[in-house]
């Protein structure tokens, strides 16, 4: 299985290098130049059948991006607001584009560790929402603002209200 999606990555990427090969010259095709066997250090060479398993991890499938390294929150501060009390958590860039397996709750965790009174009834679901839908409807907004004063709604609840169930957002 390995093997396939190094074929359906490398053959795109090849007919890209093909074509860039000619970019900006108007003298037709570039040819590498020529060196001797005892000069040249690299070659590039296609992995064959019998390319080990770890050969085969210098060319990584395009389906999963890298996960980027935490930190993802920058600092967080309380700030009082018309609505209350509000948390704003203020994401790293790492913070605003990461995907990946477990780094929402390492997030979260970033999160207690930084303002350990957040962790009452309804911020992890105001977090979760901001983390999931906030940082695509607006990747660049300074901070992500939690209130403890919230109700304890559904998750379709949260979406619908824009992660501002029960008032609108201060």
């Amino acid at each position: 299985m390995r093997r396939s999606r190094f074929v359906a990555v490398a053959v795109p990427l090849a007919a890209a290098a093909a074509l860039l090969a000619g970019c900006g010259s108007d003298s037709g095709p570039v040819s590498a130049p020529a060196s001797s066997p005892a000069t040249s250090s690299t070659s590039a060479v296609a992995p064959s059948s019998e390319t080990s398993a770890a050969e085969s991890e210098e060319y990584p499938s395009t389906s999963t991006p890298p996960s980027l390294p935490p930190p993802y929150i920058d600092y967080t501060e309380w700030v009082q607001t018309a609505v209350g009390p509000s948390l704003q958590i203020h994401p790293t860039q790492a913070g605003r584009t990461v995907t990946g397996d477990g780094t929402q709750d390492e997030a979260w965790s970033e999160v207690l560790k930084l303002s350990p009174n957040a962790d009452t009834p309804g911020m992890r679901a105001q977090f979760d929402c901001h983390w999931t839908f906030a940082r695509l409807v607006d990747p660049n907004k300074p901070s992500w603002n939690l209130e403890p004063g919230r109700p304890v709604v559904s998750q379709s609840e949260m979406i619908a209200t824009r992660c501002n169930p029960g008032f609108a957002e201060e």
